[in-house]
């Protein structure tokens, strides 16, 4: 007996249908199961793995396994099998999400379950495997999109838990875990805190403490492998603390291999150097789940070698309708709306292995499509298929078991009804353990396109007309439908679809019929044959076949995609991918002679006119006058022009992503800013553009110890490993004051300890003090814990790290000099030290140094006895003052502010430039290599057009390492070109039509 079925056809052969039982240990309640459990799909256009096709294939599949596979001349269903006839039809190994958070409870109740870590960010113990429960309606949509498998990820905190493996089948089947504890995931992004009052906030509120609370939890979880191991024979073995004993199979396997793995969840890529650094450091066995912007870090990801699972979530284009709205966005967004789509194809150009998500998408039904675009944008089909099959099976160490259809592997199985990736295609069923699962009716035939109609009304020849069916994939009832003959065109009133019969009504006026037509038939995916009744009552039978275009077009999508493939464009983007980003970085010449110029040296020189700078190899050679041009220099004629060393600023906050504050905790000297340096911040260009050539980057004022500082060059177009001042001193941020102690914070800022001025001074000696014993601790006994904030203040306490203190208050001040002097170190710098004209013998005898605004008061309370002069009054008695941007908007003006140290207080103006150049300098510890033209030192200097003193003077060429990253000349080609990139990308969106 032949039965047709959905999609394809199954004979049940009597008497053979006898299956193996499924295990299992539940008593058999009932008569036992016997249904069968052997099938064999013969004749379907069979894709066993990417790259390879067999055009008339029969896959047997026996106890949920696949039994065998190959040509249908070849493999023969064995006798007890159902058929299944595959004609028309294709079969891909059943595709795997990678990344889901479907089926688990909600992130409290994740977090209740996992309480055994101090913070609560730390999850590691969760296992999916206990909390999945299947999602009814979770996984359906997933089955939609053809998948069978899926990996389940907690998602709360920063250490998530333990992913597992699932299939996709109903939830009313047997056990649907494949593999639990596939992978570790840990997410490199701020966590954020939801709490409405202090007392519960929650550590980290910055991305850079939760990178120090990742390091710190990597560290704290080898420690405790450790010391459980070989406790130590004078101390009690430390808590039970099962976050951290879930992570040594990641930590402590002696091959990498054999660790377990650890998914980094990475959505900016500025935080892929992050990742490297984790694996690096901890010997972490990685895999990254990326955010989308891969391509601008492509040599990266290139020699990290580790594989990607990449979102397919492409920004929308913009609303650019209104030139008013269209200057609030950026040429970077831009920049991305174009890239985003070719991010995968791109990563795979470049060698990077990649798997693709639905996860992150607004709606997951359009997973198929986004897709597609990514082919359309030079992702390869089969590249394609193997990021959501092979590759993913691989990351998750069950390539013997998913990804491919191979003997032996389990039956998971897609069913479609042309090319997976090909427009208008259909997933018609999937195929888990063994089970079919209906995905499509079949019945629901795709009838949109061009038919031609053949109507045997009682003339002879037929009626022929034109029939033009358009609408939404799958969707029948929104079909709608035109008649046409010639140029005339006759609106369908009627046309619907009722499983695999056709109603179908149009007026027959302009025919010669008044009236309507109706019409039934019984359709197929090419014919439609059936009867119909004109106005008058008289039947008549009529078919229709595909227009042969249509034909040819549908025939084209049954065929494999990867002959359409598109090209990858080249990448075009500067680095950083922004507004004045560079193609590549500045040439450094051989030589460089600066001609005829008055160089500030600020050094022993003094100034020295009408003078010769030499440069060789990106350093200071020599200066002089009459010096002899070597061959092949560049000569820049600087007659009239004054030149000094290149601007150092000692305390900005730009040029950093994820906040600058670690403000959870009254002491956080553990985060460090250079971990979330933001190399695309386009204010390092404006700073560089105004002669400002290296910055000290700090961490903000809410903390007593604060967070590790960076020192900086403005290398602009060169990423962060590149940006930072090798030999600078390290430092770090202490800070006094109302900003502390949470005074005008409101209400909500009541309770964290310090709330007193006298509470900050006793607190920051109170973990000096923790420091001195830890640092002792450790020396005598290594397998004391090691603790990342103790680390940074062991430093301040051996003068490896100088302090910069947010100071204002006279008292203050004096009670931080008490403080090192107790502990024995040298304040380095205090920073803002309104008060300093106060005090200022004592800072000079203390050996500390000030850095200072020009003339800022009256913004709060505690700066009222702020004055002009404060600069100038602690320079002549012998502090060294610099003179500081801080806020942004006054970054690479400092040149100004040094000019006003002239005016108030009468500083000579080589001593006023100083303050701007060699003394910021000396306070980073960077002082032997710039702040100052002498032969040796860098060659970062400055061409201004008039005395840099002056208020009319411009910068008009900025040297870094004897490379030339600004001048006039070329910033203003550089607008230009920014201006003309817009205007494409913006009528490139506009054409588009898709915006948000």
């Amino acid at each position: 007996m032949k039965i047709i079925l959905p999609g394809l056809v199954c004979v049940a052969l009597a008497g053979v249908l006898h299956a193996a039982p499924r295990q299992g240990v539940a008593p058999t309640t009932g008569i036992r199961d016997a249904t069968p459990r052997v099938h064999a799909i013969v004749g379907a256009r069979v894709i066993p793995r990417p790259g390879v096709v067999i055009d008339s294939g029969t896959i047997v599949l026996r106890d949920g396994r696949i039994e065998s596979v190959g040509p249908a001349a070849k493999i023969h269903p064995p006798a007890d099998a159902r058929l299944w006839d595959g004609d028309g039809r294709t079969v891909y190994a059943g595709l795997i999400e990678p990344y889901a958070h479907i089926g688990l409870p909600d992130a409290e109740t994740q977090r209740q379950r996992a309480n055994s870590h101090w913070n609560v960010n730390v999850l590691a113990e969760l296992r999916a495997a206990e909390l999945y429960q299947p999602d009814a309606v979770g996984l359906k949509g997933l089955r939609s999109l053809g998948f069978t498998a899926a990996l389940v990820v907690p998602a709360s905190g920063t250490f998530h838990g333990r992913s597992v493996l699932v299939s996709t089948a109903p939830s009313d089947t047997r056990s649907t875990l494949v593999r639990s504890d596939v992978a570790h995931h840990i997410a490199v992004k701020n966590p954020g805190t939801q709490r409405a009052t202090w007392e519960e906030v929650t550590y980290p509120g910055s991305l850079m403490g939760a990178i120090a609370l990742i390091r710190q939890t990597l560290l704290d979880a080898d420690w405790y492998t450790r010391i459980h191991a070989r406790p130590p024979a004078h101390r009690a073995p430390p808590e039970i603390i099962d976050a951290l004993a879930a992570l040594d199979g990641a930590l402590s396997a002696g091959d990498l291999a054999d660790r377990e793995l650890v998914i980094l969840e990475v959505n900016d890529d500025r935080m892929l150097r992050i990742a490297a650094e984790l694996s690096t450091e901890h010997g972490l066995r990685i895999a990254l789940r990326g955010g989308g912007a891969e391509y601008r870090q492509l040599q990266r990801l290139r020699s990290l070698d580790v594989p990607v699972i990449l979102p397919v979530n492409f920004p929308p284009a913009p609303d650019l309708s209104d030139p008013e709205d269209a200057l609030a966005v950026s040429l970077a967004s831009l920049w991305h709306w174009e890239a985003a789509p070719a991010n995968a194809g791109r990563l795979r150009d470049a060698g990077v292995t990649v798997a693709l998500t639905s996860e992150g998408l607004p709606k997951r039904a359009d997973f198929l499509d986004r897709v597609r675009k990514a082919i359309e944008h030079g992702l390869s089909a089969d590249d394609a298929l193997a990021a959501l099959t092979t590759v993913p099976a691989q990351i998750f160490g069950v390539a013997d078991q998913l990804g491919t259809i191979e003997k032996g592997r389990l039956a998971h199985l897609v069913v479609t009804d042309g090319d997976l990736f090909a427009e208008g295609t259909q997933i018609m069923a999937l195929w888990i353990d063994g089970d079919r699962h209906r995905v499509n009716d079949p019945a629901h035939l795709d009838l949109r396109g061009n038919w031609t109609l053949q109507l045997q009304l009682s003339t002879d020849p037929p009626l022929v007309l034109g029939l033009k069916v358009k609408g939404k994939t799958g969707d029948a009832s929104a079909w709608k439908g035109t008649v046409t003959e010639d140029s005339l065109e006759i609106k369908v009133g009627t046309l619907r679809l009722e499983g695999q019969r056709l109603t179908l009504t149009f007026a027959g006026d302009s025919l010669g019929l008044e009236g309507m037509l109706r019409l039934s038939a019984r359709v197929s995916d090419s014919l439609l044959a059936g009867v119909g009744e004109t106005p008058l009552g008289i039947d008549f039978t009529w078919q229709a076949t595909r227009a042969a275009q249509d034909t040819l077009s549908k025939a084209a999508n049954d065929s494999t995609a990867t002959s359409d493939e598109t090209a990858i464009k080249p990448l075009l983007l500067p680095f950083p991918p922004v507004s004045f980003g560079f193609a590549g970085l500045p040439e450094q010449p051989r030589a460089v002679f600066v001609r005829g110029a008055t160089i500030w040296t600020s050094g022993p020189d003094g100034i020295l006119q009408d003078a010769d700078l030499m440069v060789r190899d990106g350093r200071i050679d020599a200066i002089g006058h009459d010096l002899t041009v070597p061959s092949g220099a560049v000569v820049i004629d600087a007659t009239g022009k004054h030149v000094t060393p290149g601007l150092v600023d000692a305390h900005v906050h730009v040029g950093a992503m994820g906040g600058l504050n670690e403000w959870t905790q009254a002491v956080s000297a553990e985060v460090r800013v250079r971990d979330v340096l933001n190399p695309y911040d386009n204010r390092l260009y404006r700073h560089m553009a105004q002669g400002t050539t290296t910055v000290h980057v700090m961490h903000g004022s809410s903390n007593p110890i604060g967070g590790q500082n960076a020192t900086i060059k403005l290398r602009w177009g060169a990423d962060v490993e590149e940006l930072l001042l090798e030999g600078a001193m390290p430092t770090i941020k202490f800070a006094l004051g109302e900003n502390v102690k949470h005074s005008n914070r409101g209400p909500h800022f009541t309770s964290r300890y310090p709330q007193t001025r006298m509470g900050v001074a006793a607190l920051i000696r109170d973990r000096l003090a923790a420091a001195r014993e830890y640092g002792e601790q450790r020396q005598r006994d290594s397998s004391v814990r090691r603790d990342l904030e103790l680390d940074a203040l062991v430093e301040v306490l051996a003068s490896e790290r100088l302090v910069h203190c947010h100071s204002y208050r006279q008292d203050e001040i004096l009670a931080l000099i008490r403080i090192a002097d107790d502990f024995g170190f040298t304040v380095g710098t205090f920073q803002h030290v309104l008060e300093g004209y106060k005090v200022a013998e004592i800072i000079a005898e203390h050996g500390a140094h000030a850095s200072t605004f020009s003339d800022w008061w009256a913004y709060k309370f505690e700066v009222r006895d702020a004055i002009p002069f404060n600069a100038a009054l602690m320079h002549f008695v012998g502090v060294g003052v610099s003179l500081n941007s801080d806020l942004s908007n006054y970054g690479g003006r400092i040149h100004v502010d040094a000019a006003k140290a002239v005016k108030y207080g009468g500083v000579e103006p080589e001593q006023a430039l100083h303050m701007v150049t060699i003394e910021p300098a000396r306070q980073l510890g960077a002082d032997h290599r710039v702040g100052s033209l002498e032969p040796g030192k860098d060659a970062d200097f400055v061409i201004w057009s008039q005395s840099p003193m002056s208020s009319y003077t411009r910068c008009e060429q900025t040297w870094i390492d004897g490379r030339r990253y600004f001048d006039l000349e070329t910033d203003g080609q550089r607008r230009q070109q920014v201006d003309t990139e817009r205007n494409r990308l913006i009528q490139a969106v506009l054409a588009d039509g898709e915006t948000n």
